[in-house]
């Protein structure tokens, strides 16, 4: 089988040329010169490209492109294809200069080529994929190795079925021990709706797996006990304290709508973590992206400029102060009470963060790249906190399964380090649950 890849596909994930298996990998000619328009940027876009041409430079060295050089041990070859002017054979304006007919005059030609052999073109660009499907090219979208449903992606909870015993032991004992089993399988710090498997029992119950121990530790629901003066409204947002504030957990990411909280809890357990000593300062960020229109340069100085893009935060902050300390509170008390920074993500390329409680809001606009450099500044004693929404996208370069977020929810979510929860309610308001869900 052959596999045609686009310029995107290569710039979205460098190890792309050896996710094919035993397969030919061909990349049309024509890329190199998108490549080499990419190569300056100091964006993630531009070191990908970068990054690409490295390594088929490196290959280049072992033989010829043009007739194939070996990816490795049991992968196929790479080669570089392109289609000579007499062969742009495609029902629309085939000016060669226009990349996109040029790509798939090539997948065209190397159908021609290898009528033996099926093949495919991999793009993650929508409409190349139609334009490649009206000429009658098999063409697919580029997985990976995450799921391109979202729904697939791990939600940090399932149901399971244990003998009413079980659950008295849990509640008894607080914790009950656990021993995965074929098709019963729970991840390290996965939370658990317990129910009894004896159809005439109503027992049930709510616990975590910790895999360290081997045991299903219980996790009690309470709107009575309040973090931070945020009190948990639901079972998920219980959960999400329940690893929140838990010292062993060192990586934590919340999904969910708008409105579910993620942010808010995320910094109430931050600042109850930092009252009793664990970290010494809080860091909260977020990367810049606009929704909509932007509004040009704005005035002042850092702390200035920052203030539109993390007034959500300020907000969160607000209204904590005002839950502790009453009505008239603001986010600036808090900020010079506790020790907390509010940090853009630009610059902290190269930093080292030992024992810090840090938060990344909206780290769905975040690409897998970006947000591997963040989690290794993560020094010891540190806790990192990802949060966001997959389907509330700002970057154009990402989308709801191939995002940064999601990424590191599938990487980890067998990592007894990390923790991951979906939370599936609303509790901004009414109005507000009912545009998410309408909407």
């Amino acid at each position: 089988m052959n596999y045609v890849l686009d310029t995107n596909v290569l710039l979205h994930d460098p190890q792309s040329l050896f996710t094919f298996g035993a397969n030919d990998v061909y990349l049309p000619i024509y890329i190199f010169d998108e490549l080499d328009k990419f190569k300056k940027e100091l964006s993630q876009r531009g070191k990908s490209a970068r990054d690409v041409i490295r390594k088929i430079e490196s290959m280049r060295q072992t033989g010829s492109l043009a007739t194939g050089v070996s990816l490795g041990e049991g992968l196929g070859k790479l080669f570089v294809a392109y289609a000579k002017t007499e062969e742009l054979n495609v029902p629309f304006e085939s000016n060669i200069r226009i990349m996109d007919n040029a790509i798939l005059a090539t997948v065209k030609t190397i159908m021609e080529r290898n009528p033996d052999k099926e093949t495919i073109f991999v793009t993650m660009d929508v409409n190349l994929r139609l334009r490649a499907d009206a000429l009658a090219i098999k063409v697919e979208d580029y997985e990976g190795e995450a799921p391109r449903n979202i729904e697939e992606h791990y939600t940090g909870f399932q149901s399971v079925f244990i003998n009413s015993e079980q659950i008295d032991t849990l509640y008894r004992d607080s914790h009950v021990e656990w021993e995965n089993t074929e098709g019963n399988e729970i991840y390290p710090n996965e939370f658990v709706f317990l129910k009894s498997s004896d159809e005439t029992s109503s027992h049930s119950g709510n616990a975590r797996y910790i895999k360290d121990k081997g045991i299903l530790k219980v996790v009690t629901f309470s709107k009575k006990r309040a973090h931070s003066g945020i009190r948990a409204r639901n079972i998920e947002q219980s959960f999400a304290f329940d690893i929140l504030l838990d010292p062993e957990v060192r990586l934590i990411t919340l999904v969910g709508k708008a409105g579910t909280g993620k942010t808010l809890l995320a910094i109430a357990a931050g600042l109850e973590a930092m009252e009793s000593d664990q970290y010494k300062t809080l860091v909260v960020s977020r990367p810049i992206f606009p929704m909509g229109r932007e509004m040009g340069f704005l005035p002042g100085d850092v702390d200035a400029k920052l203030t539109p893009w993390m007034q959500p935060i300020y907000d969160n902050l607000e209204l904590i102060a005002q839950l502790k300390n009453g009505l008239g509170a603001t986010f600036k008390e808090v900020i010079e009470k506790e020790n907390i920074r509010i940090e853009p993500l630009t610059y902290i390329r190269g930093r080292s963060l030992p024992n810090q409680y840090i938060i990344v809001d909206e780290a769905q606009n975040l690409t897998p790249h970006e947000v591997k450099t963040i989690i290794t500044r993560c020094g010891d004693g540190t806790k990192i906190v990802l949060t966001g929404d997959p389907y509330q996208i700002d970057n154009p370069y990402v989308d709801s399964t191939n995002n940064g977020l999601s990424y590191v929810v599938e990487r980890f979510k067998k990592e007894s380090v990390a923790a991951h929860i979906t939370l599936m309610k609303g509790e901004r308001s009414q109005l507000a649950e009912l545009a998410s869900n309408l909407l």
